[in-house]
This record gives structure tokens, C-alpha cells and sequence, in this order.
């Protein structure tokens, strides 16, 4: 049984077994991704590879060892607004550009990007609000059965 997907992590470190764990159309990719604190999005498996993305940004691994990360729902591409604080902060409507786990304070810093031009601090989570709207659907409450296969060989009566 593998890992509940979408999830979120990070390659503050290369993995030990040299490169034999990325897929051989992904090196140039990966060489320039990890190791660094940079959240990536694992978001499904085919049977040998996970495939990940960062942004528009994608590529395959092996199963190896990362960083698990917790995140707060916002995820790169999502529009959201700062919160002022206290009148020292402006407040503006951005996309998310870049996510950072930072490890010593244990959360995910965001770089934005308003229009062309990328903003030079980091936001913590609870200084944005996120607008763009994520549809959630819910668990059934009703169970239905699985369906059986049909024997030809049953006499179907009417």
C-alpha cells in the first residue's frame, strides 16, 4: 500500500544511489531541482516511477527517500491577497511562484509573483489568503455493491 497522493515534500539532500533512481528523459530537470528546500508535489504512481512537479515543472523518480512536508493548502499557480499587518505590509492580489520548507522553523515560506515582476520577501501561509477556490467532494454516504461478473453459463429468468 503506497502513500496517500497528491503529497507534498522535499530533497534537501541527494539520495545515495546516484542517479539510477530519476528517469533517463529527466536528469537536466532533476540536476537543477535537488537537492534544495523547494516543495515539490508528488502526484501519482505507474508502477516504477512517482511523477512530481513543481510549478509547470515536471519529472519522474523512483521511490526514494524524501522530505514529507505538511502543507496549508496553498500550492504553486494558486492566486491569493496578503494580509496587511499592522500598516508596515502592503496589500496586493499575487500567484504563488515558488514554496520552501524552511527545516529550523518548520513551515513553508511562499514566493509570489505580481504580474511580471517577482516580490523580494517570502510569506508565511498565515500572511496570504488564498482566492482561488478548490472544489472538495466529499466521501459517499450511501454504499452501493460491486457489481458481479456475469456467467453465461447462469440461466437468465425473466
Amino acid at each position: 500500500m503506497g502513500p496517500q497522493l497528491p503529497d507534498f515534500g522535499c530533497f534537501p539532500r541527494w539520495p545515495e544511489n546516484g542517479y539510477d533512481f530519476v528517469h533517463p528523459d529527466d536528469h537536466e530537470i532533476v540536476l537543477k531541482l535537488i537537492p534544495s528546500e523547494r516543495v515539490m508535489r508528488r502526484e501519482h504512481f505507474d508502477g516504477a516511477y512517482y511523477h512530481y512537479s513543481y510549478g509547470s515543472t515536471r519529472f519522474r523518480l523512483k521511490p526514494c527517500l524524501w522530505l514529507k512536508v505538511k502543507t496549508d493548502g496553498i500550492d504553486i499557480g494558486d492566486s491569493v491577497e496578503t494580509v496587511g499587518v499592522n500598516m508596515e505590509r502592503e496589500r496586493f492580489v499575487a500567484k504563488v511562484y515558488g514554496m520552501y520548507y524552511i527545516r529550523r522553523k518548520g513551515c513553508i515560506l511562499y514566493r509570489l509573483r505580481r504580474d511580471d515582476t517577482i516580490v523580494p520577501n517570502l510569506y508565511l501561509a498565515e500572511h496570504l489568503r488564498l482566492l482561488t477556490e478548490k472544489a472538495k467532494v466529499r466521501r459517499g454516504e450511501i454504499p452501493h455493491p460491486t457489481p458481479k461478473a456475469f456467467d453465461r453459463s447462469e440461466r437468465l429468468e425473466l
